[in-house]
């Protein structure tokens, strides 16, 4: 009885749900969404009772995972001291989080608060645009990104995201955003070492720069490793470059740090990896965890001093309703809390080791082509096969992934990205994640694999 009353519970919100909820990233009236009652640690569980081990962190963002009654609590008692104040003013939570940012960058960033990594990208290219306009060079106005990279989904952050699906339909975007590849270790020329193949991908970038005339340019804003775009990892050697690069053309620097950081990779946050300065860097879901809305641009000082001199439209004039909102605020900084206190930082990099040990069976099946990671980061690339390296159909990553879905695993892929490229099973586990945990991913990747053969 009880379960006849769970079922039509759950038939009865999925129908109000078909009626009323345009769902993200699917297709037109084909959704029967899994309602998500409640989450605890790296797992959650459904309206039906069924629990499903979240191997994406939600959308690469519960990095503390699921339930965690601290980052409630603080919110809780922060809405009842002060639920909002605009930051046209300011607040002890924000001017905190702020400190606390520049601590763990190490530099010395201003801080702008924004709700979404969206919010985040697009308030970074708007600064940088105006930099240079203030900066007596207002030619600079085009950016360069990479292909495969994603940056959001308003009109200039999609401007700036390589991935051609997201924009159709939706063009004309954004005029002055540039694409170069970025490096993919799996597809790079037969019998060309990893450092030469980073170094020649890195220049393809100074390239970029001459042929559209340098002083057009102004920024190149990169992730630190590709991620919804399908997982790509380059060399220390790439990173590096493209700095250099930036600094020899008075090109500025951004990095997206929305899913690398906050302990993703094995490090707080994943240009850390490379030894670089970047001249911006936003940041959001890993921020809170998820637990709340909020993101961050951080722009470095030299840039902000150029938004003092006396002048009627000097100021910056981009404003956010709820950017730094208290509670979000202070569930950042409780989040980051617990981020120390728990050594996720190391236990991402530990785990993340130990999964792409795990995972190297896969590569001996036929139509795995490759694997890259980077603590709990990973992406399983599938081919038709490996000598053409063609990537495989569409329906066998869709049946792959719900059978991974039906034994009780979370799995996500890189949609919406190339037209017939989207073949890349992807993985962004909570940091959080025991051993069992571990355990039990690779087990029902391991057998819904092998049953493909």
């Amino acid at each position: 009885m009880e379960k006849e009353r769970s079922d039509q519970f759950t038939h009865t919100l999925q129908h109000k749900d078909r009626e009323n909820i345009w769902h993200h990233m699917s297709i037109y009236n084909e959704h029967t969404p899994v309602i998500i009652e409640q989450g605890e640690g790296a797992w959650i569980k459904d309206s039906l009772g069924n629990r499903f081990l979240d191997g994406m962190s939600g959308l690469w963002a519960v990095n503390v995972g699921y339930g965690r009654e601290r980052l409630a609590k603080v919110a809780y008692e922060q809405l009842k001291k002060l639920c909002y104040a605009p930051l046209t003013q300011s607040h002890e939570p924000a001017i905190r989080l702020a400190e606390k940012i520049n601590s763990l960058l190490e530099d010395d960033y201003m801080m702008f608060y924004s709700n979404s990594g969206c919010d985040a990208n697009e308030i970074a290219l708007k600064l940088i645009r105006q930099f240079h306009q203030q900066n007596g060079e207002g030619t600079r106005y085009k950016m360069i990104a990479s292909y495969r990279a994603y940056h959001a989904s308003s009109l200039g952050a999609l401007a700036a995201t390589g991935q051609a699906l997201r924009k159709y339909k939706y063009e004309p975007l954004t005029p002055g955003f540039l694409h170069v590849a970025p490096p993919d270790p799996y597809r790079r020329p037969k019998g060309q070492s990893m450092e030469v193949y980073n170094l020649a991908r890195a220049r393809d970038i100074e390239e970029k720069i001459i042929e559209e005339q340098n002083e057009t340019i102004a920024a190149v804003i990169m992730e630190p490793f590709i991620t919804g775009g399908g997982v790509f990892i380059p060399q220390q050697t790439y990173v590096q470059e493209v700095e250099r690069i930036c600094r020899k053309y008075g090109v500025l620097l951004i990095i997206d740090e929305v899913i690398c950081g906050f302990g993703r990779t094995g490090k707080l946050f994943g240009h850390q990896h490379f030894g670089i300065r970047p001249d911006v860097i936003t940041m959001a879901k890993g921020l809170t965890s998820a637990y709340l809305p909020l993101s961050i641009t951080a722009v470095r000082k030299d840039i902000y001093d150029k938004f003092k001199e006396i002048d009627g439209y000097s100021h910056c004039r981009h404003m956010n309703m709820f950017g730094g909102n208290p509670a979000a605020c202070a569930v950042a900084l409780e989040n980051i809390k617990i981020i120390e206190e728990e050594g996720l930082v190391q236990r991402a990099k530990d785990l993340g080791i130990q999964l792409l040990h795990d995972l190297q069976d896969l590569l001996e099946l036929p139509f795995v082509g490759d694997i890259q990671g980077l603590g709990l980061l990973v992406g399983i690339e599938l081919v038709e096969d490996k000598a053409s390296q063609r990537p495989a159909k569409e329906e066998r990553v869709a049946s792959i992934i719900a059978e991974c879905k039906a034994n009780g695993l979370i799995v996500g892929k890189n949609g919406g990205t190339v037209e017939g490229s989207n073949t890349i099973i992807t993985l962004s586990p909570p940091l959080c994640c025991t051993d069992e945990d571990l355990e039990f991913m690779v087990a029902v990747l391991k057998r819904v694999f092998a049953a493909h053969v």
